[in-house]
Order: C-alpha cells, then structure tokens, then sequence
C-alpha cells in the first residue's frame, strides 16, 4: 500500500512541478499562499536565478580532521519567490545561507557549485543584501536616522535628498515602523525599540535598494506572531512586486507564515531532507509513511520528523515506532530516491542552460567624498549622544586635571619642583593618556557596524577610517585643552602662551595615537573586554621603556631599549614636554649637582638628569608623533584590507563562485 501511495504522490508532484515550472497562466489553486497568477509577469524574467549543485562544506575539527555540515545539497531559487530554509538547530541552515552568500569565513572548506543566471560571476553593487540575525545597529540613532543614513550610503547619485527621504519613509512604513519612526534604538546605555522592532529596521536597511538578491537569517527572530506574519507577507509582496529572489532560514514559522512560503528546503545533519514546494510537503511526508495529522502545523510536523536532538522513538502510519535517526534516514532516502529530486535537478540544469546576461552595475554608490561626509555626520552624532565615547571621558580626565593640579600645586622653581615637574609630565603622557582606552566598548560596537555594512558592500575601508578621525577630532581637541589647561595652570608650569599650545597639542596627538592604537586592537580582537586587556597591557610596558622609571641609559639594551624604547609614543611624548618645560629655566644648585655656580639651567638637567636627546628640538618630537599616529590609522586600514583578501566574504565580491569537487 505504501508503495502505491508513493507512485501516486511521485505522479502528483510530477504534474504539479511541471506547470510551476512552465509558469502556467491558468487559474488552477496550487494551494493557499501560492497563486502563481498574483506574481508580476515580468519578475522572472528581470530578477535573479541562483542555483547550487552537490555543495559541501565542512570546517576543522581539531585533531579529528574536518566536519561536514552540508553534504551534498543541491536546489535553487527564483525571482519572485521566497524559498524558505528551515531545520532544527546545527541542521546548516546559517552555514548553507552564508555559502550561498559568499559568506563563509576561512576556516570553512567549501566545494560545488554555486551560479547566478547559470553563469559563474560577481553580483555588481546593489544588487544583493544580506540581513544577519543579530541586529547590529547604532543605538543612539532613531530609527528615521538609521534608515535615511544608509538610505543616503546606498542609493545611487541619480536620486535627491528629497527622493532618497521619501524612499526611507516608505520603506520604515512598509515594515510598520511609523509608530517608533523617531524612538531612539537603544541599547546599554538607553531603553529604546524592541527586540522585534530593531530586526524590522535591520530588513529596513537592507531592502533600501530594492536588491534582486535578498538574504535573510531568521526575519522574525524576536517578533510575535502577528509581526511575524506581516514582516513575511510584506517581503514575499516585495519579492513579487520587484522581482527579488528571496533566501530566508527560518526557525519555525507559523501556519499563515508557512502559506506565504513559495518553496522549502528541509535540511538536518547537514543533509537535504525535503526541496520543493509548500504544498507538496504534507503529501510527500504521507507518502514516506510519516502524516501529518489534522490540525497541525506543517512546519511544526516537518520539524518533529527530521529533529534528531532527541533521539526519542515517533509515531507513524506504519506498525510500532521508530527511533527518530532512523526516521530521518528514510526521509532522506525517500526524498533523494524520488521524482521530486529528479525534478529540482532538472529544474536546475534548466535554469543553468539559460546562461543569461552578465548582471551590470545598475546603481552608481555615492562618490567617496560623499561617504565621507555622511559617515562623518553619523558618527558625530553617535559619539555626541553616547555618553559613554567621550562626555564620560572627559568628565573623568577634567577631574584627574583637577586632582593632579592641587597634588602638584605651583611647584615653583625650586630644585626640588625639577622631580615634580617631571612626575607631572610623566603623569600626564603615561596615565591621562591611558584612560582613552575607556571609549574602546563603544568603538568596538561601531566596528560591528562597520563590519556589518562592509560586507554589504556600503562604503569602503577608507572612508569608515577618515570619517571616524574627522568625527573625533572635536572631542578629542575638548579632552586635551580642557584638562590641559587645568592642569597646566594649576600646576604652574612655564609662564609661556606658546608652551601651553605645545603642551595641548602633545596630549591631543597622544590621545589621538592611542585611540589608533585601540582602532587596531578592535581589528584583532573582537571581544572588547579582552581588546581592554591587551590596550592597556601594551601602554603598560610602552610606559616602562618610554624613559622615565628607568632612564634611557640604564634600561636594557635587549628588548627594552631595542626596540622598545624607540618605538613607545611615551619616549617622544616625554621628551617633548620635558625640552617644552625646562628649556630656558634655571633652578637653585644648591651644591648638589656640583660646580661652582648658584644656578642650573634647564638644558643641563634635560641632559645630565633625564637623558633627553638634545641633538633635536621639541618640534621634532611632536613631528613624530604625529607621523606615529598616522601610521596607527594607515595599519588599522592595512588591517582591515588585508583580513578581506585572506577572507573573500565581502558578499558583493565573492558571490557566484564556482568551486571544485574536493
């Protein structure tokens, strides 16, 4: 009886698939959700096919060699449609959606083949986006804000201001977002959108450009049911309206989300456990022997069936039950051993032989002085609003300008203000400066964005790095004359307006080198509690060759002095102050250092108690750097440009990449 049922379900889909293919204009219901007649006639036809054949991919495992976590799967996906990619957790939903996108990281091994249009090549700009399932967003931003900011990164210069808005509105109207349009995201530092609301304007970003190709890593992560299904119905609209092929894994969708659905992947252990339309599914399970009783949810029923976690035994049309591995080995068989199999390897060989045109780049991206500028606005905004990047800071370092002026209050000229002098300096290059390191949380939550958008090809390394030394430029100028002049004043240090800028500018450009320094631990190090660590443990030991605890001459001549010594930003931050601040004093002798005269100049003590180098001035210092900061910022870049080429995932590059059968 069972076999029957088989060859009548095989004749079914057969019938079935063959008019979803030929795209057949009569009026018959291929069930609820899936009226082929309701899609635009040209969505074909203008958007993306994109197919896969025998795909593989597997990561190391330790000594045990690699791990494949998918084996050999194979489908496709059309214009119009939304091809759903559901499984329990581990089942490769992520991997096979990143695989698709170009998205694997380097430590995956990847082998198949994988085509747009039936051809081996690169998406142009626009044409993709991909949402992940964390939402990585800048929290100080509204959610209008948000959108029109990457509205004015990604549509292209034949658009106004005036067009680009009203496509932002739009598209936050489409996502139900009107109510919150201008609620602040929020995160840490404030209570803002909802979880279901922050991935609403994730889908919001992304769908700005109206892509052909739309990636989509669990959309209703986070919503209830109802936003669920208005999120779905509002993407498979879009879908059909412009033509977009839709990839979305999906957790488990409900019933009225299940009908929206075009066609589904079923994937567990990595292997492809059903492909095909919607409608079919509850037939092919019948026919494996595992129905679908009355009243529930498909998704839900297809879950329990390929679900493995367990290793619980199921209940089945056929005598006793079975354990839950074997189950899933006969669906597997069934589906593979079947025409539905042969139909979605026919279906892809089909669209494969259509070799269409190369996809051209249709949307010119803003002019790079034009990223710039709108980075530069953003983030300016997001470091005035988040307490937590500089107005803490500064706060904190006006305080730290208080303390260290009344500790060291009109140190005179005295000999023995020449110690306090120095201690002061040494306080101000080593410790001040250490504490820009505390906006380092909020940086690496910027990176993330930055990430983010880079890889959905928004803008380019060099302008993320310019737009954020532009944007912090104010900041950092407030936390190095405001405390710089506290400090200076209270202290008592040379009577000179000329020496209070140099003193100003060595502290500005210290921050500024250090921030740098931080921009190239974030690159590193992505968990920002460990990237605090190694900040301040490499100022620590920059501080202890920088010249002051132990003196130039008597450091050690094996690391610490070479090259430790020459490359530490304390050793030029504190030779430039120290030559800005005892150059022209004198001070009482008071017979200690010997000789006949009542007095020492300042050069003498630079020279014989600090072993400054004098065969150079203060300017030079300063001149180094600045150079050394630049070159913190130039390496970060370097960073950045160097980890996409060993990891090809930017997705607008790497996508349609063939790969041989290892």
């Amino acid at each position: 009886m069972a076999v029957d049922n088989i060859k009548q379900y095989e004749i079914d889909v057969s019938t079935e698939m063959e008019k979803d293919v030929l795209h057949d204009d009569d009026d018959e219901d291929h069930g609820e959700g899936n009226d082929e007649t309701t899609r635009p006639f040209g969505a074909q036809r203008e958007g993306v096919f994109l197919t896969w054949d025998d795909l593989w991919v597997s990561v190391r495992d330790g000594k045990r060699g690699s791990k494949s976590i998918l084996r050999g799967l194979t489908g496709y996906a059309r214009p119009g449609e939304l091809l759903a990619i559901m499984g329990p957790s581990g089942s490769g939903k992520s991997t096979l959606l990143d695989a698709l996108a170009g998205r694997l990281d380097s430590k995956s091994k990847q082998s198949g083949e994988i085509l747009i249009d039936g051809r081996t090549q690169r998406l142009a700009y626009g044409t993709s986006a991909y949402v992940t399932q964390d939402d990585i967003l800048i929290w100080t931003l509204t959610t209008r804000e948000a959108v029109y900011y990457s509205a004015q990164l990604q549509l292209p210069n034949t658009m106004s201001k005036a067009q680009k808005r009203e496509r932002a509105e739009t598209t936050i109207k489409e996502m139900g977002l009107q109510s919150c349009i201008d609620t602040r995201i929020g995160g840490w530092g404030s209570k803002g959108l909802s979880g279901g609301q922050q991935r609403r304007v994730s889908i919001c970003i992304e769908i700005l450009t109206r892509p052909k190709l739309l990636f989509l890593d669990e959309p209703t992560s986070g919503l209830d049911s109802a936003a669920s299904y208005y999120v779905v119905d509002r993407i498979v609209e879009l879908a059909r309206e412009y033509g977009m092929t839709v990839l979305a894994s999906m957790h488990q969708p409900s019933a009225e989300i299940f009908k929206l659905i075009d066609n589904l992947c079923l994937l567990s252990l990595g292997r492809t456990a059903y492909f095909g339309s919607t409608f079919a599914v509850n037939k092919f399970f019948a026919t494996t022997g595992f129905s679908n009783p009355d009243l529930i949810n498909p998704a839900d029923h297809c879950l329990m069936m390929i679900n493995t976690d367990f290793d619980e035994d199921i209940e089945s049309g056929l005598p006793g039950k079975q354990n839950t591995k074997e189950v899933l080995d006969k669906i597997v068989e069934s589906y593979t051993s079947s025409d539905l199999y042969n139909l979605t390897l026919g279906e892809v060989a089909r669209i494969n032989a259509q070799q269409s045109g190369v996809i051209g780049n249709t949307k010119n991206r803003p002019s790079f002085f034009r990223q710039c500028l709108i980075l530069t606005e953003r983030s300016f905004l997001n470091m005035n609003r988040d307490l937590g990047y500089y107005w803490l800071r500064l706060a904190m370092y006006i305080i730290l300008a208080f303390g260290l002026g009344t500790v060291f209050y009109d140190v005179g000229n005295s000999y023995s203000s020449i110690n306090a002098r120095a201690s002061m300096i040494m306080f101000v290059v080593s410790l001040l400066t250490l504490m820009a390191i505390g906006g380092f949380p909020s940086f690496a939550e910027e990176m993330k964005v930055f990430g983010r958008e880079r890889l959905n090809g928004h803008y380019g390394v060099a302008a993320f790095v310019i737009s954020n030394v532009v944007s912090s430029f104010v900041f950092l100028l407030l936390i190095a004359a405001i405390p710089g002049a506290i400090s200076y004043y209270l202290v008592g240090l040379k009577r000179s307006t000329a020496s209070f800028v140099y003193y100003t500018m060595v502290l500005f450009v210290c921050i500024m080198l250090v921030e740098g320094l931080m921009m190239i631990v974030a690159s590193l190090v992505p968990n920002f509690l460990m990237g605090l660590v190694i900040g301040a443990g490499m100022q620590g030991v920059m501080m202890l060759s920088g010249g002051f605890f132990r003196l130039p001459d008597d450091l050690p001549k094996v690391l610490w002095k070479y090259p430790l010594y020459f490359i530490s930003f304390h050793r030029y931050g504190f030779q430039g102050l120290y030559k800005n601040e005892f150059e022209g004093l004198k001070f009482p002798n008071n017979g200690i250092m010997g000789g006949s005269s009542s007095w020492i100049d300042g050069e003498t003590i630079l020279r014989d108690v600090w072993q400054v180098e004098l065969s150079y001035s203060k300017w030079t210092d300063l001149a180094i750097l600045v150079l050394m900061a630049i070159s913190y910022r130039i390496l970060f870049f370097g960073i950045i440009k160097l980890r996409e080429k060993l990891k090809p995932i930017i997705k607008h590059f790497s996508m349609g990449i063939s790969h041989e059968k290892e």
